[in-house]
């Protein structure tokens, strides 16, 4: 279907931006697609600049649990615009914001906002490292945790799509202490601990895969690693950028009742602006500046739009827990019709839920490592986002990503995402 206004604005794009976007996952190059740009959004719907709707599932890649545009997310903003939004200084709302998401996550004592997920990320390893002395780091295979140099070691999200292992410009020097290891692999798990005793300064890890689409933790593994990293003084992260305030209040961690030493946020906590959070127990998080020797800063940091915003959201979701049952039904829902469509259709497609996160991989292997997940054919996916995008639903451009439910998604939307599902399967097997 062509789309004439977002096509015009990409090649004009192109000329002034890196390959049209800024950010790699928006180029839609796996699916073989000019980028859709955006006029506007609300609710669960997203309209083009060419004037078409679509259900949307990407909500900002997570952050729109309210769906767009609600009106509690954005309550007395406009009071907070016109205070200022920026100072540079300290105010009442971080201190607030810092209260409530204690309270939400009982494993952190102290928490420092910052700016974005990767800044969370990298700035809790650094802490991590002082903490301990020690300089090696252990992710996962398939598990993306922003862009800094030291994890783009075989990681998700954008670096899937690409088949980009590493990223060109990340010295050798940098990741000669990154240790990788296969996710929900105990036996490699254990053999990485052998081979470097008390020599791993932490391990950070997604509780539930979101960067290689949806990818459940076995309670078993996550189990393992927390038993491993307490017995040799390993802080163990758990990176929350995607579960946090998602699949349950408390994050994963409570969800699956394991409790790491750091955890890292992201933009759910600005109701979808740019913020990110990082936090621990309060011997490692006081290794920070000004208390410790540990360096961190950012004049952007706490936000006070960002604050009130996200506030307003999570304040929300702690008065109305019904909303992550809500959503988990609908995943439910989602990952039942799905199933019986490629049933019905003969598709050779795999459906993975977990909590509310689900995904659709098109492989007949099933998926529990990231071995799995790269036995996906991601041809056949760009013919399915592109047939989902022609019915009006609106998927992630790319195989590696979930999907994002949102208490505005409502029966009618779930059930015209099941029957352009089922019609677009069914051309793609059946002719």
């Amino acid at each position: 279907m062509e789309r004439k206004e977002s096509s015009k604005l990409y090649k004009e794009a192109c000329r002034y931006i890196p390959g049209g976007v800024n950010s790699p996952v928006r180029a839609f190059k796996s699916v073989g697609l000019d980028p859709l740009f955006v006029k506007e959004a609300k609710g669960s719907r997203i309209t083009d600049v060419d004037g078409r709707e679509y259900i949307d599932y990407i909500g900002s890649w997570g952050p729109m649990i309210l769906g767009h545009g609600s009106q509690v997310a954005t309550k007395d903003v406009a009071r907070f615009i016109e205070a200022g939004t920026s100072y540079g200084f300290a105010t009442g709302a971080e201190v607030d914001m810092a209260k409530l998401i204690i309270e939400a996550y009982p494993s952190m004592d102290k928490v420092r906002m910052v700016n974005s997920g990767t800044e969370a990320t990298m700035s809790a390893l650094r802490v991590a490292r002082g903490f301990t002395g020690r300089d090696k780091i252990l992710k996962f295979e398939g598990c993306y945790h922003g862009h800094s140099d030291a994890l783009l070691v075989r990681s998700g999200s954008g670096t899937l799509t690409f088949g980009v292992a590493t990223s060109a410009g990340v010295p050798a020097d940098v990741v000669k202490h990154t240790l990788v290891s296969g996710y929900n692999n105990i036996e490699e798990l254990r053999n990485v601990f052998s081979q470097h005793k008390d020599e791993i300064a932490a391990v950070i890890l997604e509780p539930i895969a979101g960067n290689m689409g949806v990818v459940a933790p076995e309670l078993e593994f996550l189990s393992e690693l927390r038993s491993l990293t307490k017995e040799q003084g390993t802080v163990l992260i758990f990176d929350e950028v995607i579960t946090g305030f998602r699949v349950a209040y408390g994050g994963a961690q409570s969800y699956f009742g394991i409790e790491p030493d750091m955890t890292c946020l992201g933009k759910i906590i600005g109701a979808g602006l740019p913020v990110g959070a990082f936090g621990g127990k309060a011997e490692i998080m006081d290794c920070l500046a000004p208390l410790g020797p540990v360096y961190q800063a950012g004049t952007l940091s706490g936000n006070p739009l960002a604050m009130k915003m996200g506030m307003n959201v999570l304040n929300h979701l702690r008065d109305h827990p019904e909303i992550y049952e809500d959503i988990e039904d609908k995943a439910k829902f989602l990952e039942e019709g799905f199933l019986k469509n490629i049933k019905e259709t003969g598709a050779k497609a795999q459906v993975v839920r977990c909590a509310g996160m689900l995904c659709l991989f098109f492989t007949d292997r099933e998926i529990k490592t990231y071995q799995d997940v790269m036995t996906c054919d991601t041809e056949m996916y760009a013919r399915y986002f592109s047939g989902m995008l022609d019915g009006g639903i609106l998927l992630a451009p790319a195989q590696f990503e979930g999907i994002f439910l949102s208490a505005a998604h409502t029966k009618e939307d779930l059930e015209k995402t099941l029957e352009v599902n089922r019609m677009v399967l069914k051309e793609m097997y059946n002719g």
